[in-house]
Parts: structure tokens; sequence; C-alpha cells
């Protein structure tokens, strides 16, 4: 029971409600999401679609990129998998994982400054793919760094694209 009312595995197996955790989450990140994200606005896809159109929030995605498969053979060339994004996004990828190392902090971080133009005030709008805590961890982390309006997107680009709109292809922000 415990670990259903903590949003654990439990929750997900029961259909129960799953809460906030204190700090980020730390593992299964494809999983049900709260619905909440205490400090942010949560926003459904109609409003998405209203701050998108307008031109009043940067998105920022913080879908991870698939890692190389362990035991590749040399010979084998890897190339990442294509991204899709909603138009105009920035990419941060792997900054929604629970714990970040130094570098990618100043990632994220470098990130968001270059796409508020420094202006911590200006609205931050998260989100990855529906289910996936990547882009939770990614708001509540802008919120931590100071950015004042801060909307999470929980259905990122499936709610996007089920609701007929455009994606375009994205790289991720290049890492200095």
């Amino acid at each position: 029971m415990a670990a259903a009312l903590a949003g654990g595995p439990a929750a997900a197996e029961q259909g129960a409600p799953v809460g906030e955790p204190a700090g980020y989450r730390l593992q299964n990140y494809r999983a049900p999401v709260p619905a909440t994200l205490q400090g942010a606005k949560v926003v459904n896809t109609a409003e998405a679609i209203a701050i998108w159109s307008q031109k009043t929030g940067v998105f920022i995605d913080a879908l991870p990129r698939p890692p190389k498969p362990p035991g590749l053979p040399k010979e084998v060339v890897w190339r990442d998998a294509p991204r899709s994004d909603i138009p105009g996004s920035l990419w941060l990828p792997d900054t929604g994982y629970g714990e970040l190392a130094e570098p990618a902090r100043r990632y994220f971080e470098a990130g968001l400054s270059r796409a508020t133009k420094g202006d911590k005030s200006r609205l931050l709008v998260f989100y990855c793919q529906k289910d996936c805590w990547m882009s939770w961890n990614a708001a509540k982390r802008a919120l931590a760094a100071g950015y004042a309006h801060v909307a999470w997107y929980p259905d990122g680009t499936d709610g996007w694209a089920g609701a007929g709109q455009p994606l375009e292809p994205r790289e991720p922000e290049p890492r200095d």
C-alpha cells in the first residue's frame, strides 16, 4: 500500500494516481506520471498549442538520446535515431535524469539561458513523450534553477501529434 501512495510500481499496476516524489524521479522513467508538479503549471494539448501559436513560451524537449547498444561490433556504423519535435523547440537530451553529472547540469542551465536570453521570467514549456518522467524532472530542475514561469506538458510529442499538430526533425543542442 505504501508503494501505491508514493507513486511506486504498485500504483501504476493498480491504476492509482501517481503522487509527486519529494525529489527527482531516479528510475523507471517511462511510467505513469503525476498530474501535478509543484511550482509549475501543467498544460494540456490545447493549452500547449495556444502557447506555441501565440509564441509566448519556449518549448524544451528533455527526451534522452538512445545510447549506443553495448557490445556493438566495431565495424557496425551506429546512427542516432531521428527525433521529431514541436516546431521551434530546443532539444536538451539527457537533462531529465534524476541525477545529473556536473557537465550535464551546466549544459542544461546554459541551454535554458540561451533559450530565454537570460530572462528567468520567460515561460518555459517542458515535454518529451507521454508517460515520461524526463520532462517532469527537467521542469522541476528549471524551477530549482530559479526560472519563475515553468510549464510541464505531460502528453509531449505523443499528444501533439495525436492532435494533428506538426512535428519537425530536431538535432540536440550542441554541448559546449
